[in-house]
């Protein structure tokens, strides 16, 4: 996942968690979190429990993330985040807390006199993980159309310069899908899988190799004995469990996105 892709990513996940974005810079941008957000992201439990005994007034958090730490202000103070960083993951899990599944309406100009079709769009943002010893992580965002089938991949960033609410605009009305969600849902798999197959396996086979090595280091340290002990086949075992080439799939989020109509390239 690029730095810019995250700095997008977050944009989005505050401002659809009502958590207005004070400062947007190419390297950081500041937050002003909402109560909501705050509670679940802070770790402020015992601020929110003496203010709920004592009716005080709410004073959420501010923050700033720093998404290229290279080239921020050199006095910024902020919390730097990246692909893998623990705060990134948080956000990842609470998108399932705060509604995993959105619908969202494209909001178009109308001139008043003629009503606007928007066509649905079934999007899902998926992490890809290739895990051995070593690990690597690739979102893909994917994006189909559930009128015509067409399949956009890089859908969060196809959209990210409309405005997106999530209630539809005036002398708008929505077309019924040919494609089912649960259809549309069995193809976006299909599709994550085959990028998973044809994924460079160059990672996987010098994991085995690695493997193989340690494996045989392991030999050699317990060869003077005629039967193994059972420290042998605890250490075989571990190492099975650390270089093993593994492929996880796990759904990020997902949504409806109605959006006057238009193919994407």
């Amino acid at each position: 996942m690029q730095q810019q892709q995250i700095h997008n990513f977050l944009e989005r996940y505050f401002e659809a968690n009502d958590s207005p974005v004070l400062e947007n810079t190419p390297t950081y941008l500041t937050v002003q979190l909402s109560i909501e957000l705050d509670k679940l992201l802070m770790n402020r439990p015992f601020y929110w429990h003496y203010l709920e005994k004592t009716g005080g007034t709410p004073n959420p958090m501010k923050i700033t993330f720093i998404t290229d730490k290279a080239n921020a202000p050199d006095d910024l103070r902020g919390e730097p985040i990246h692909y893998g960083s623990p705060r990134l993951h948080q956000l990842f899990k609470s998108t399932r807390t705060l509604g995993g599944f959105i619908r969202l309406y494209e909001q178009v100009a109308t001139n008043g006199h003629a009503s606007t079709p928007l066509q649905p769009w079934l999007c899902l943002n998926v992490k890809v993980s290739f895990q051995c010893d070593r690990k690597k992580d690739v979102i893909l965002s994917l994006g189909l159309n559930l009128i015509h089938g067409q399949i956009v991949p890089g859908f969060y960033d196809s959209i990210e310069g409309k405005i997106l609410k999530s209630s539809i605009p005036d002398f708008c009305f929505t077309l019924s899908p040919l494609i089912t969600p649960k259809s549309g849902i069995v193809r976006l798999q299909k599709m994550v899988q085959t990028y998973a197959e044809n994924e460079d396996s160059t990672w996987a086979r010098e994991a085995i190799e690695r493997w193989e090595n340690d494996l045989a280091l392991l030999e050699q340290f317990y060869e003077e004995y005629e039967d193994k002990p059972e420290s042998y086949e605890l250490e075989k075992q571990a190492l099975a469990e650390q270089y093993e080439p593994k492929i996880h799939v796990d759904v990020i989020n997902g949504g409806i996105f109605y959006l006057q109509q238009q193919v994407f390239h």
